[in-house]
């Protein structure tokens, strides 16, 4: 009898050292993930606080007056753009069109 447990005993034991071996391997495969993406996010950060240094310690003012320049000009000539259609339409087009709307409605043929 005292065999029939031993032999049970180690046949628990082989079956839950396999399982306890898989866990082990899937823990430690799990721990390399792990410090994988903290290394990872460590060098993205490192990366941007260098990106930021350099973009902080530049002298060039690039773009910055270009870019005031061309918004102004497109304004100014949008502007005179509209006063002019505003002029057109309403010294020549709209008394045409009014007179001709008129003559309609008053026919009397």
């Amino acid at each position: 009898m005292r065999n029939f447990f031993k032999n049970i005993f180690k046949a628990a034991k082989a079956k839950f050292s396999g399982v306890k071996a898989a866990v082990s391997r899937k823990i430690k495969r799990t721990r390399a993930a792990i410090n994988a993406a903290a290394y990872n996010f460590a060098v993205r950060i490192r990366m941007r606080m260098v990106q930021t240094r350099l973009v902080l310690a530049e002298t060039r003012g690039e773009n910055f007056v270009d870019s005031g320049i061309k918004i102004l000009i497109a304004v100014v000539i949008g502007a005179l753009l509209l006063g002019g259609l505003y002029a057109l339409f309403g010294d020549t087009i709209m008394p045409t069109v009014t007179q001709k709307v008129r003559d309609m409605f008053d026919f009397k043929g």
